[in-house]
């Protein structure tokens, strides 16, 4: 069982950073067109939240035999924190402030709870207290590409649903839903289950829509936030 437990947080790691680096293509676009087009940058603020707090979640003192939590989602945050400089860059005035924004409340939240958990919790209170804290926003996360996934059905295009980056949203989500269940731990298990439904959603979508790669111009404009997907991962929580 602890073999298992390990070799599943290792694949979860693994494509827990695919998950991660699946936007740099994005920037890449974002960077040489200086425009962040209609692309949101609330995913990977809300990705930044979940990795910091799914990071916190997993030191020893916090959560025993989950240190693989805090490696990749330690990494994603630095990840995350690039994506979101950047897009803070290239947005709009309206967006930028918005983005900046959450930006702050997010960095404002992780310093409650590692303030709360370190002089105000001990023990098994504290891991319950961190575990939900990631949970809810591990489910926040995950559920951020549900705006995506409408458009994509409106449109008929998945332009903004890049295959890879949903395909590691489900591998991800799958390898630390089973590092969960073995390690018996919901906090991880519960949040990453769900990443590994939406993103076999993601999918079916995907080759539903596969071949319209771009919105026609006989469409309307597109007038809602394009999110992609989560830029997600956790994974772990982790994720992501």
């Amino acid at each position: 069982m602890d073999i298992a437990h390990f070799l599943f947080g290792i694949f979860g790691n693994a494509s827990a950073l695919f998950l991660f680096l699946a936007p740099v293509i994005t920037f890449k676009r974002i960077i040489v067109n200086k425009s962040t087009e209609k692309f949101s940058g609330i995913p990977y603020v809300m990705t930044l939240l979940n990795c910091l707090l799914s990071a916190w979640y997993g030191l020893p003192f916090v959560s025993p035999h989950n240190l693989l939590v805090s490696t990749v989602n330690g990494t994603g945050a630095v990840i995350e924190i690039i994506y979101v400089l950047i897009f803070i860059i290239f947005a709009p005035k309206k967006e930028k402030l918005k983005i900046f924004g959450l930006f702050t409340a997010v960095l404002s939240v992780f310093s409650i709870v590692v303030f709360v958990s370190l002089f105000a919790l001990h023990g098994t209170p504290r891991k319950v207290f961190c575990g939900f804290a990631a949970s809810i926003f591990s489910v926040i996360m995950y559920g951020s590409p549900l705006s995506i996934m409408r458009l994509v059905i409106k449109t008929k295009s998945v332009e903004f649903m890049p295959f890879f980056l949903s395909l590691f949203v489900f591998l991800c989500g799958t390898s630390w839903f089973i590092f969960g269940l073995l390690g018996r731990d919901p906090f991880i298990a519960v949040p990453n289950g769900l990443g590994s439904v939406l993103g076999a959603i993601q999918l079916i979508l995907y080759f539903i829509y596969r071949n319209n790669k771009g919105v026609t111009k006989k469409q309307p404009p597109i007038d809602e936030e394009s999110m992609e997907n989560g830029q997600w991962k956790n994974p772990s929580n982790e994720t992501i």
